[in-house]
């Protein structure tokens, strides 16, 4: 009884999955909808919320030679990253969840520390079309590669003026204004106000804030698919896209060397730091450029043993020219020059750094393979100069 049953309970189902298959828009009132377009979702039937989910993973191997010391080999799983997205009771209230689990993400395991778990925690509304504002610790509207996700670089990594001059991810308010159009002049404000301490910061609080301000400009319109925030032409504009963007921060009373980043310094300092990017992007060639700096009245700050501990201050600028294949290949250089001022030019050397690198893409930027090759020129005080070399293949996948 139960066979003759079943038989017919099967094929009924069969029938009901190929017509739910074969017809998108048809699916079950009391079930959720899935999709499957950036990440793996799902809505409620009654649209009351909407959750996504992706997940992206680099693996690196690298070969370094330090100047005078041996060769160094490194196998690291460089980010674990997972993100949820979506909005809750309403579309315009959104929110953004990212967790890191890679040990360079996370960082040491310490006493009395916060662990780097969580990358951003923020929510926000959408007040118009144009008009976002958001709650909670995500990335500053700082200079581009530094807002452009670390899955959206064309080489393994970014460039070392960023790694000295970024302001990174802070906990504060952040306003967007878009005003973006296709083949038409175009523009975008974004701006903050932050604790200026940096992300996962609890250690005693203090009265200084940070400020940011951010303009980008679009002469030539919006970007195909949000170009302007992943690296390399994948779009291939078939008419030229250009964006112009300055930021300028200042962070009152930080703590830290670097602002949101770095050791705590003895003494409260005030930093002010501007960042400027330039991008171009046609038929499958990209060029970027972008210049940064950070100053403050005095450097160098002392504790009551006259130990000291130093704000790196100066500019750096980098340049970085790419082609993408209509297969799927890209060649991509970088030259990066640092230059710290004369007040810590005794601790740390002028760098200059030359990379070259090829891509290929498998899945855009979602699945890739990367092999790149770096040399590193110190120039000191004194002596004479020293040099560095690397080599880092990479592979990099996710949803």
């Amino acid at each position: 009884m139960y066979k003759s049953i079943s038989i017919p309970l099967v094929c009924l189902l069969l029938i009901n999955a190929g017509l739910l298959v074969g017809q998108k828009n048809i699916y079950y009132s009391n079930l959720p909808h899935y999709n499957f377009g950036k990440g793996v979702g799902l809505t409620s039937p009654d649209s009351i919320f909407q959750f996504n989910v992706r997940f992206r993973i680099q693996n690196r191997f690298e070969i370094e030679k330090p100047s005078g010391k041996p060769y160094n080999f490194k196998g690291q799983v460089r980010r674990l990253r997972l993100r949820f997205d979506g909005y809750v009771g309403d579309p315009r209230f959104l929110y953004v969840l990212q967790l890191s689990f890679s040990p360079g993400d996370v960082g040491q395991i310490e006493d009395g520390e916060n662990l780097n778990l969580i990358q951003d925690a923020v929510v926000s509304y959408r007040y118009s079309k144009r008009l976002n504002i958001g709650f909670g610790q995500t990335k500053l509207p700082g200079n581009r590669q530094r807002v452009n996700s670390s899955g959206a670089l064309q080489l393994t990594d970014r460039s070392i003026v960023n790694g000295r001059f970024n302001i990174d991810r802070d906990f504060g308010f952040f306003a967007n204004w878009v005003h973006e159009k296709k083949n038409q002049f175009s523009w975008n404000l974004r701006s903050s106000i932050s604790t200026g301490d940096g992300k996962n910061f609890t250690r005693s609080p203090d009265n200084g804030l940070a400020y940011t301000a951010k303009a980008e400009i679009l002469p030539l319109g919006q970007f195909s698919k949000d170009g302007g925030y992943f690296e390399g032409d994948l779009s291939r504009e078939v008419t030229p896209k250009m964006m112009l963007s300055v930021a300028m921060h200042y962070n009152h009373k930080a703590k830290r060397q670097s602002g949101v980043l770095g050791d705590d310094l003895y003494e409260y300092r005030n930093l002010r730091s501007v960042l400027a990017d330039f991008l171009l992007k046609y038929r499958g060639w990209a060029f970027m450029a972008t210049y940064m700096n950070r100053h403050t009245g005095n450097p160098v700050t002392l504790n009551e043993l006259g130990q000291s501990k130093l704000v790196y201050t100066g500019h750096g600028s980098d340049v970085q020219a790419s082609y993408l294949s209509r297969s799927g290949l890209e060649i991509i250089s970088r030259l990066s020059m640092l230059r710290p001022s004369k007040e810590v030019r005794l601790f740390f050397p002028n760098q200059t750094q030359w990379v070259v690198g090829l891509t290929k893409y498998v899945w855009e930027h979602a699945f890739k393979l990367q092999l790149e090759a770096g040399v590193d020129r110190f120039t000191p005080s004194e002596p004479a100069p020293y040099f560095g070399f690397y080599t880092r293949f990479q592979i990099e996948m996710g949803i």
